[in-house]
């Protein structure tokens, strides 16, 4: 089931794609996180598939990338790329990182998070089941993306985000907005013991973010995980929009790692300060 009133649903040349009322409503970015309509892929990565680590041909991944941004009425020479490794560093990007990822190559590597304050910037990190995290700080006027599997949230990725942005751009948590994009839910997220044993050394209480299903294994809950890591580092319980939209239910606009699996495409989350 989607929630419209949260993350919205808009179809824009053929792409659709997801925002956010509340980030749209500071008219200070472009913003978006895509589905898997609106490319030229082929079956099984059909068709938006943004992922250039897939088997999908990488001249139509290229094409993508180009409607995408056409969509953002931007260009990908403009486009920063993350990687996809589960781990919690943050790049802090300017504009000397423009294109890198896709028409220059990367200095950088195993990145989950990018940052910035530049405009004209389009910050890109990818999934398939993984939670898309979105921060805008509308006074400092700072933007970013976080990639937050399992690994990532138990290791507080978006709570180093925060920490960053207070760092470097003097960033107030009550000033920061974040979105908890569409990811795997807890009802289609079935954990291990090792798992469970991370959470339970890293979080003071798992209770809401754990569900004993039985047999020694729990449904993990990755969007409370994370919202209870914003608020640990000051961000507002009102500033935090959660899409309560699982990828694994809605394998029909979106790319599932666990429903397809493995073979399958990725979806972006973008941002970019005007």
């Amino acid at each position: 089931m989607i929630h419209e009133e949260r993350f919205k649903l808009i179809e824009k040349k053929g792409v659709k794609y997801f925002i956010i009322p509340e980030f749209e409503e500071t008219h200070l970015v472009n913003h978006g996180f895509t589905t898997r309509i609106g490319g030229l892929s082929k079956s099984p990565f059909n068709s938006l598939n943004l992922g250039l680590k897939t088997d999908d041909n990488r001249e139509n991944v290229i094409e993508n990338f180009k409607i995408i941004c056409d969509v953002f009425e931007n260009t990908i020479d403009r486009a920063v790329l993350s990687d996809q490794v589960h781990k919690t560093d943050i790049k802090i990007v300017t504009n000397k990182d423009i294109g890198k990822g896709l028409v220059k190559n990367k200095d950088y590597k195993d990145i989950d998070g990018l940052v910035t304050n530049e405009p004209d910037v389009m910050l890109f990190t990818f999934f398939a089941d993984c939670v898309p995290i979105f921060f805008l700080d509308k006074v400092k006027k700072v933007v970013g993306l976080a990639h937050g599997g399992w690994r990532g949230t138990v290791d507080k990725i978006s709570g180093k985000m925060i920490d960053i942005m207070k760092k470097n751009y003097s960033s107030d948590p009550n000033d920061i907005l974040v979105g908890i994009g569409p990811s795997i839910g807890q009802c289609c997220y079935e954990v291990g013991a090792d798992v469970y044993k991370r959470f339970n050394t890293n979080f003071t209480s798992v209770s809401n973010v754990l569900k004993p299903t039985g047999e020694g294994k729990w449904k993990l809950n990755l969007w409370e995980a994370n919202k209870v890591v914003l608020e640990e580092s000051g961000v507002p319980c009102r500033n935090i929009i959660i899409s309560e939209v699982c990828t694994s239910c809605n394998s029909d606009i979106f790319f599932s790692y666990r429903k397809e699996n493995g073979i399958t495409g990725r979806m972006a989350a973008i941002i970019q300060l005007k």
